[in-house]
């Protein structure tokens, strides 16, 4: 590892320290080389959102549009991240079904 990457790897080695114990964090490990590792991992984030009351229907459709915007590589790494940061600071808007409100 580059002299660049071992202080990286210090800095976030610190990053996790803090996490962990000041705030409270989970620490998951390591991902760098983890299978199927995503941006949006669905192994957590669906049962969280279950067990804060949303229905299957609104988690997958909330899921799918997470997926869409993080994935739209027609647009700029920061207006991604802008829009990925929208939805997850104000919510999804959608309905789970016609007519009914978001």
């Amino acid at each position: 590892m580059s002299t660049v990457g071992q202080i990286e790897r210090a800095t976030q080695d610190r990053v996790v320290k803090l996490f962990r114990e000041q705030l409270g964090y989970k620490y998951l490990g390591n991902w760098e080389e983890h299978p199927n590792n995503s941006n949006i991992e669905k192994t957590y984030l669906r049962p969280f959102l279950k067990r804060q009351g949303y229905s299957d229907t609104l988690i997958r459709k909330a899921l799918f549009e997470l997926n869409k915007v993080a994935g739209d590589q027609t647009r700029s790494l920061y207006d991604i991240n802008k829009a990925v940061y929208g939805l997850l600071r104000y919510g999804v808007q959608i309905k789970a079904e016609v007519g009914e409100n978001t």
